[in-house]
């Protein structure tokens, strides 16, 4: 059997009330697209309707699969999602579709070549930021800081919910993960880097969620423990026995 030119992977964790929308969305857009597609749902844990969504969806859409992770953390759910994924190419697309479906072709060949990773940035020149509140911008821009001074020196979004991984990129990083939670993706590229792998940021146009399940200080306190764990593991050789 082929594979699939692209895999969407989704982490869903209680998103009743966005998932069907998004789910619309997206297969309305792939549907549409010349090349060969699959979609992964990566319930992540839900207590509300999340899981019963996705089947529904699975059930009339042969491209949709849906998986369950037991254990909360988004990056737990990213990387089952990642490997399980058949596509030559994968693609992580939070759930709320703040960066619209229809820049999905930026990140892929022929629009994009060269690259074994592409991150959407909000931050490279011709990137856009829509109705995103003051406070929140700053608090990003003081991480990123931190992440470049540390660990990931030159990128300057680390932290956007839309990245792109050729199959192979994929299933190097993705295996060496050991992060669950938010942070994850600041391990994975800092892990791909020491892999020789190639990172471009793409610019996007970005537009704000009030609903985001994120909390501008408790989760900043665990990103910011997070970036100091994966500095203090390189410091002390952690990723150099990796394999």
């Amino acid at each position: 059997m082929t594979a699939p030119f692209v895999s969407i992977i989704i982490p869903a964790y209680n998103e009743e009330t966005r998932l069907s929308q998004t789910l619309e969305q997206a297969l309305a857009f792939l549907e549409q697209q010349a090349y060969s597609s699959e979609m992964l749902v990566v319930e992540n844990g839900s207590g509300d309707r999340t899981l019963e969504i996705a089947e529904n969806y699975a059930r009339r859409h042969p491209s949709l699969r849906v998986l369950r992770e037991s254990q909360r953390g988004k990056g737990l759910a990213v990387r089952r999602g990642m490997l399980d994924a058949k596509g030559q190419y994968r693609f992580m697309c939070d759930a709320d579709l703040s960066m619209s479906i229809d820049q999905l072709n930026h990140f892929l060949p022929p629009t994009l070549t060269n690259a074994d990773i592409a991150i959407a940035s909000r931050e490279a020149r011709g990137a856009r930021r829509d109705d995103e509140p003051i406070y929140r911008h700053l608090g990003g821009r003081a991480i990123n800081l931190a992440i470049r001074t540390l660990i990931l020196p030159g990128l300057n979004d680390t932290q956007c919910g839309f990245k792109c991984f050729t199959a192979a990129a994929a299933e190097q990083v993705f295996r060496l993960q050991t992060l669950p939670g938010w942070s994850f993706d600041i391990e994975i590229l800092y892990l791909a880097r020491r892999l020789g792998l190639t990172i471009r940021e793409i610019p996007i146009r970005w537009q704000f969620n009030p609903e985001t399940k994120l909390s501008a200080a408790q989760d900043a306190l665990r990103m910011m423990r997070d970036i100091f764990i994966i500095h203090r593991n390189a410091l002390r050789g952690d990723y150099d026995r990796i394999p």
